[in-house]
């Protein structure tokens, strides 16, 4: 499968990404031999190619007991600051994945994602959807951090957030929270 991301035909490329993170899911085990094949993704220009990577790094997070992904955590969260939001929600889901499996990150994901707010997207309703999925991920983050008080703060200013969506899971999230 590894293999099968370099072919020539976008069909098998594909295929191949999606079962090799398919299967990070459910046996990192066997993917984190190749940590460093799917850290050289973060990189591609294809960004389908690099979103399927993201999350696959990310499933390999239970696993990484070289710390491989303290290595590479800068670049894998880099996407949050923009322009591009669909490569900053798979940062953003990827980084709780991994806060959540290896808790002595989650401060450092978290002050990223909590960056968001100051993210440039190709619109600010771009920029609300990413407000939206930090929400989401902070769900988990706060089960593994001793404070959560920056995460309630961030949460409080989104309750008027012009995006209902975005707005309803800063309540859901401060509900999670008991902090409402």
């Amino acid at each position: 499968m590894i293999a099968g991301v370099g072919a020539k035909e976008a069909r098998v490329r594909f295929g191949a990404s999606k079962a090799l993170r398919d299967l990070s899911c459910r046996a990192p085990q066997l993917l984190y031999p190749h940590f460093d094949f799917f850290a050289a993704m973060l990189g591609h220009p294809n960004q389908v190619l690099k979103w399927n990577a993201m999350l696959t790094l990310a499933h390999l997070a239970p696993v990484d007991s070289e710390g491989k992904l303290d290595l590479i955590l800068r670049l894998y969260l880099s996407p949050i600051a923009g322009p591009h939001m669909i490569s900053a929600a798979h940062a953003i889901r990827g980084g709780a994945m991994i806060g959540s499996a290896r808790p002595h990150l989650a401060q450092r994901i978290a002050r990223k994602i909590l960056s968001v707010e100051r993210a440039v997207y190709a619109t600010p309703e771009c920029r609300n959807i990413a407000i939206g999925h930090a929400l989401q991920a902070f769900g988990p983050l706060c089960r593994v951090l001793p404070d959560n008080g920056a995460i309630r703060a961030f949460a409080r200013r989104q309750l008027n957030n012009p995006r209902a969506a975005t707005a309803a899971k800063a309540r859901k999230l401060l509900d999670d929270i008991k902090v409402l």
